[in-house]
């Protein structure tokens, strides 16, 4: 997956993008069709995403604004100041089931019945067995940690290492 970082838009440019949205015809094609588009949804301001991006209408003021905001944001990231990475290492194999595990999520997906969106996969670095928890995009670090507590370490133990991606719930 590569690394996340959040990017927080000022309210006033989330305003703007909400309101460019409402008025581009492109955008009010894909609205209609919801229901036949799985990596789309509205938040509950009505503000259209595409799995986790926020869709930005084709409006140049509206895209140099946002391109100003995320160079002068604390998260831009100026190659020059970066040390090469070098090659991956492997990660050593572990010698107990469930004594390492490794966590994502898949996101985008349609609300089950019971209003759940993601898909949380806890799974045994050794064993490859996995548990696959139903979540809710909006649930805190608090209700992620219970569950946690409640599937995985009540079957299996407290993990000793856990590999994921830079997700900011971890």
């Amino acid at each position: 997956h590569g690394y996340w970082a959040s990017l927080r838009v000022e309210l006033e440019l989330i305003s703007r993008i909400k309101e460019a949205q409402k008025e581009d015809s492109k955008i009010w094609t894909i609205v209609e069709n919801l229901n036949k588009q799985v990596e789309f949804h509205l938040d509950d301001d009505n503000v259209l995403w595409q799995d986790t991006r926020l869709v930005v209408p084709n409006d140049a003021s509206l895209r140099e604004a946002l391109l100003i905001e995320a160079y002068s944001s604390s998260f831009s990231v100026k190659i020059e100041h970066q040390r090469a990475s070098g090659l991956l290492q492997p990660l050593d194999i572990p010698v107990w089931k469930w004594d390492e595990i490794s966590m994502d999520f898949v996101t985008g997906l349609p609300w089950t019945q019971r209003r759940h969106d993601v898909i949380w996969v806890v799974m045994d670095r050794l064993t490859k067995s996995a548990h696959f928890l139903p979540i809710r995009k909006d649930y805190s670090v608090s209700r992620l940690a219970k569950i946690f507590q409640q599937e995985i370490v009540r079957l299996h133990g407290t993990p000793s290492a856990i590999v994921s991606d830079k997700d900011p719930r971890f």
